[in-house]
């Protein structure tokens, strides 16, 4: 797999389908994503084989009897879905995860490097304005990393 990376604005249709960036799609090697829930109102995407790593690793290291861990299972891991990128190279978006993630009509596609994200373009916006100020903040939190 590529790196999947870039900030692609695109529309999506009545039927709820989206253009996936051709940039991002020669990084997918399969025909098939999978499609979740993330923490914020957006909906990541993986690669089969990367949310088969992500996936493992959160259900090694759940148990149904904690309660926290039935949370994240049941926020992340019960609600994806496999979903195929057409031959026109788009998506059909889950009613349930379009309504989860607010999607309207314009969003914006993140290439985060091993997975996607997928925003409401407004939900998105209003995300960068409530974060503007814990950015220094988090980025402190890089200060090991040099060029």
């Amino acid at each position: 797999m590529n790196l999947l990376t870039g900030e692609y604005k695109n529309t999506l249709d009545e039927k709820g389908r989206i253009m996936l960036p051709a940039k991002i799609r020669t990084g997918i090697t399969s025909n098939v994503l999978i499609v979740t829930k993330s923490i914020e109102r957006c909906l990541w995407l993986f690669t089969p084989e990367e949310w088969e790593s992500v996936s493992s690793k959160m259900m090694e290291n759940a148990s149904p009897f904690s309660e926290k861990h039935r949370i994240i299972m049941r926020r992340f891991i019960a609600p994806a879905q496999e979903i195929e990128i057409d031959k026109s190279g788009r998506l059909s978006i889950p009613q349930s995860l379009r309504e989860y993630a607010s999607l309207t009509k314009e969003c914006v596609i993140q290439g985060v490097q091993k997975y996607i994200e997928l925003w409401d373009s407004a939900s998105y916006e209003a995300y960068l304005q409530e974060t503007e100020d814990k950015l220094l903040e988090a980025s402190e939190e890089l200060k090991n990393i040099s060029f």
